[in-house]
Protein backbone atom coordinates (compact mmCIF):
# COMPACT_ATOMS: atom_id res chain seq x y z
CA UNK A 1 0.00 0.00 0.00
CA UNK A 2 3.20 2.44 0.53
CA UNK A 3 3.31 3.10 -3.59
CA UNK A 4 -0.54 3.52 -4.02
CA UNK A 5 -0.32 6.41 -0.82
CA UNK A 6 2.47 7.83 -2.34
CA UNK A 7 1.18 8.05 -5.56
CA UNK A 8 -2.06 9.47 -4.58
CA UNK A 9 -0.48 12.13 -2.90
CA UNK A 10 1.71 12.82 -6.01
CA UNK A 11 -1.56 13.08 -7.89
CA UNK A 12 -3.20 14.87 -5.71
CA UNK A 13 -0.37 17.86 -5.24
CA UNK A 14 2.46 18.17 -7.97
CA UNK A 15 0.36 16.69 -11.09
CA UNK A 16 -2.72 18.63 -10.42
CA UNK A 17 -0.24 21.77 -10.32
CA UNK A 18 1.51 20.30 -13.39
CA UNK A 19 -1.70 19.68 -15.64
CA UNK A 20 -3.20 23.05 -14.36
CA UNK A 21 0.29 24.86 -16.05
CA UNK A 22 -0.02 22.80 -19.07
CA UNK A 23 -3.60 24.31 -19.00
CA UNK A 24 -2.76 27.86 -18.64
CA UNK A 25 0.07 27.28 -21.22
CA UNK A 26 -1.85 26.26 -23.73
CA UNK A 27 -4.54 29.07 -23.30
CA UNK A 28 -1.93 31.41 -23.46
CA UNK A 29 -0.25 29.80 -26.79
CA UNK A 30 -3.67 29.62 -28.65
CA UNK A 31 -4.42 33.71 -27.32
CA UNK A 32 -0.77 35.11 -28.36
CA UNK A 33 -1.13 38.05 -30.84
CA UNK A 34 0.51 36.31 -33.71
CA UNK A 35 -2.29 33.47 -33.35
CA UNK A 36 -4.81 35.49 -35.13
CA UNK A 37 -3.88 34.74 -38.86
CA UNK A 38 -3.21 31.46 -38.19
CA UNK A 39 -6.46 30.67 -36.86
CA UNK A 40 -8.73 33.28 -39.06
CA UNK A 41 -9.18 30.26 -41.59
CA UNK A 42 -10.09 27.47 -39.55
CA UNK A 43 -12.63 29.76 -37.72
CA UNK A 44 -14.59 30.81 -40.86
CA UNK A 45 -14.95 27.13 -41.89
CA UNK A 46 -18.71 26.53 -41.61
CA UNK A 47 -19.32 29.97 -42.90
CA UNK A 48 -17.38 29.58 -46.41
CA UNK A 49 -20.06 28.62 -48.40
CA UNK A 50 -22.72 30.32 -47.16
CA UNK A 51 -24.34 32.10 -50.17
CA UNK A 52 -23.79 29.10 -52.67
CA UNK A 53 -23.38 25.41 -52.05
CA UNK A 54 -20.45 23.94 -52.14
CA UNK A 55 -18.84 22.37 -55.60
CA UNK A 56 -20.30 18.90 -56.41
CA UNK A 57 -16.98 16.64 -56.01
CA UNK A 58 -16.31 13.45 -57.99
CA UNK A 59 -17.85 10.49 -57.41
CA UNK A 60 -15.68 7.72 -56.05
CA UNK A 61 -16.68 4.17 -57.28
CA UNK A 62 -15.47 3.09 -54.13
CA UNK A 63 -17.77 4.90 -52.34
CA UNK A 64 -20.99 2.71 -53.43
CA UNK A 65 -23.51 1.34 -50.81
Amino acid sequence: MESYTFLRAFADSWMLIALFAFFIGVCFWVFRPGATKTYESPANIPFRHEDKPAPPRAEDPSEEA
